[in-house]
């Protein structure tokens, strides 16, 4: 029922960038440059400038960004009060979720999620903890899975699953034929970190911090991704520490060697949510599914 034609300049608005909406609408660009022209036609005004490679909104398009964003957020609290009073489970629900969990939890869980639901949108946002916990704080998103400590009081967490964390190394490493080994163990040598707001990152430094001998890491570089950080290990330039589920194949390959840490690190995977009740009745078989699902694992 929402003019598609307003849900593709609002979302070129928000991001600013013809290439990016068209993605995120699954449109070609010409698809998306098309339609804002049409729209710009039915105004009889520029709703953008495009110059120097650089896209802005005129005065009239912040009018219109301004009246679309609440149109849509109507449009949309319709849609979920019909819903609600229908009983069908259907609609959209935006997942927020760190990045060793979106890329090595998710799939299985969405997967098997859509299997019963398959009337239900989900749009998953990727990012680090902190991002995802500040989506959640902001309403960007109804429901995050994030990894490490979330102390916010304003939001509710609720542990899912306990996450095990082991050192990584080439299979020639000097530490690769340890059973276990401590913080002084393997802290001279050089080591691959995730960046800064990183979950992982977090419990690694609190963890060093706790059982070292006061030194901190010896880090010779910072990567966003575990698929980054397990190829920059293969290819000798350092250790680090992961989660264990995010290198089952490499194992399986034998193309690295993990050692366990003495004591053991885990942490948690939690929800993290606001405290009201979700508006959509999507959104609240999302997260009970997901609870669900992570006790069966």
């Amino acid at each position: 029922m929402a003019d598609r034609r307003l849900k593709i300049f609002h979302t070129v608005a928000r991001l600013l960038n013809f290439t990016k909406a068209a993605e995120e609408l699954h449109m070609t660009q010409p698809a998306v440059t098309f339609q804002i022209r049409q729209l710009e036609e039915q105004f009889n005004t520029r709703l953008f400038d495009r110059t120097h490679n650089k896209v802005t909104l005129t005065d009239v398009g912040k009018q219109v960004y301004s009246y679309s964003d609440r149109i849509l957020k109507l449009y949309e609290d319709m849609t979920r009060s019909i819903t609600e009073m229908t009983g069908d489970v259907s609609g959209s629900v935006t997942l927020g979720a760190s990045t060793t969990i979106a890329e090595y939890m998710l799939p299985l869980l969405i997967g098997e999620f859509k299997a019963k639901y398959p009337e239900v949108m989900i749009n998953l946002r990727e990012s680090n903890t902190e991002d995802i916990v500040s989506m959640v704080e902001n309403n960007d998103i109804d429901l995050g899975i994030v990894e490490g400590s979330v102390n916010n009081k304003n939001l509710v967490v609720e542990e899912c699953k306990v996450d095990h964390l082991v050192v990584i190394m080439p299979n020639d490493h000097v530490l690769a034929s340890q059973n276990k080994l401590r913080v002084d163990d393997f802290i001279s040598y050089p080591f691959i970190c995730r960046e800064h707001g990183s979950g992982t990152q977090e419990v690694i430094t609190s963890y060093v911090e706790k059982y070292g001998n006061g030194d901190g890491l010896n880090i010779c570089f910072e990567l966003s991704s575990p698929e980054a950080i397990k190829g920059a290990v293969e290819a000798g330039m350092g250790i680090s520490i992961v989660s264990r589920s995010t290198i089952i194949k490499e194992l399986k390959l034998g193309t690295l060697t993990a050692v366990e840490l003495k004591p053991s690190l885990e942490r948690p995977f939690s929800f993290v949510r606001q405290r009201y009740k979700f508006k959509s009745r999507a959104a609240d078989q999302l997260l009970s599914f997901s609870q669900e699902f992570c006790k069966e694992e």
